[in-house]
């Protein structure tokens, strides 16, 4: 079983182009009707489609800490930050995560990129 991600609206169009040639459903903000939507409310959204959230904005690190303060649960985030990882490195990680994770190995979880 793949894991669906959801992109937030500051991760390159290359980056869900290139997951999608791989066979990655990826779902962005901007196709959801979610751009310039408060983080709480995307990472509500993509939990509400069983979706993890991909981004880039170091914001979602402070909203998914504040749900794990409060008990308060979620899909899971997978973040790189911006100079961290190249267009390939994020495509690579993101697939695998998708193609051999599943969705309960990311509740409630943060997981970084690259993967190490």
């Amino acid at each position: 079983m793949s894991i669906g991600l959801y992109a937030d609206e500051q991760v390159p169009r290359a980056v869900v182009l290139m997951l999608r040639l791989r066979g990655v459903d990826v779902l962005t903000a901007q196709e959801d009707g979610s751009r310039g939507k408060p983080d709480r409310e995307l990472v509500d959204r993509a939990t509400e489609s069983g979706r993890v959230v991909f981004t880039q904005d170091v914001d979602f690190l402070r909203e998914a800490a504040r749900r794990q303060r409060e008990g308060v649960a979620f899909s899971g985030v997978v973040y790189a930050h911006q100079m961290e990882c190249t267009i390939g490195q994020l495509v690579m990680d993101l697939e695998l995560i998708a193609k051999a994770g599943r969705l309960d190995e990311f509740l409630n979880r943060v997981e970084f990129l690259p993967l190490r």
